[in-house]
């Protein structure tokens, strides 16, 4: 066992990889150790003040075996302050990235400081093949170009992947029903227009009408457009 697993099965809660399983069918059951994501947190956070060296052997050890080793994994890498040294270890670990949870659980914190480079990152990860990688790229475009930052080309780009993937295509639904509550007018015309594949449509309709940001008379408009 590694210094880091050895970490992470201190700190495990066998119930709740039991229930961690059961949110993530894709990952085998005997995969999850059961570290609470708070716990998670914090020892990202204390890894990453104190134990240099050590993060630098375990970002560089790819695969890992466990679901929470990518959990860390991606914590950790959310923890990097220098901009493309965070693109760098996300695009070496984007391709062993198997399930939803891991996926959204990155959030690197320099990207706010750096919104003119990431688009073209973006753009990279939502033309990539990897089911998770174009996911995470649809994230960070939901995450941070829907509010002051917003321009109508990113929903251009969120329109035309292609993808038969359900958890892209969940978050094409979700990237559409927050675009909807932040930017509706430029947003309801690819609804109206019939531009996105016909499930994406109709999950984009149930999510926008689920919001408590959507407005009763413009659910109501929606829901007219359900195909």
């Amino acid at each position: 066992m590694t210094a880091i697993q050895k970490k992470l099965f201190d700190l495990q809660d066998k119930e709740y990889a039991l229930f961690q399983a059961k949110l993530t069918p894709t990952v085998e059951r005997n995969l999850f150790i059961g570290v609470r994501v708070p716990a998670c947190r914090l020892l990202a956070k204390n890894l990453y003040k104190n134990n240099a060296d050590e993060i630098k052997v375990f970002l560089s050890e790819l695969p890992h075996k466990y679901y929470d080793e990518n959990m860390l994994h991606g914590l950790l890498i959310s923890e990097i302050k220098d901009f493309n040294l965070c693109v760098t270890e996300l695009e070496r670990f984007l391709p062993y990235v198997d399930n939803w949870a891991v996926c959204d659980i990155m959030s690197p914190k320099c990207f706010k400081k750096h919104k003119s480079e990431l688009p073209a990152a973006i753009k990279d990860w939502v033309k990539s093949s990897g089911e998770y990688t174009i996911r995470f790229g649809l994230e960070m475009l939901m995450s941070h170009f829907l509010d002051e930052d917003f321009s109508p080309e990113y929903l251009v780009t969120a329109a035309s992947v292609q993808s038969d993937k359900y958890y892209v295509n969940m978050m094409i639904a979700w990237f559409f029903a927050t675009a909807l509550a932040k930017q509706w007018d430029s947003t309801v015309g690819y609804i109206e227009d019939n531009r996105l594949e016909k499930w994406v449509h109709n999950k984009t309709i149930q999510k926008a009408c689920e919001s408590y940001r959507i407005s009763d008379e413009q659910k109501q408009y929606l829901n007219k457009l359900r195909r």
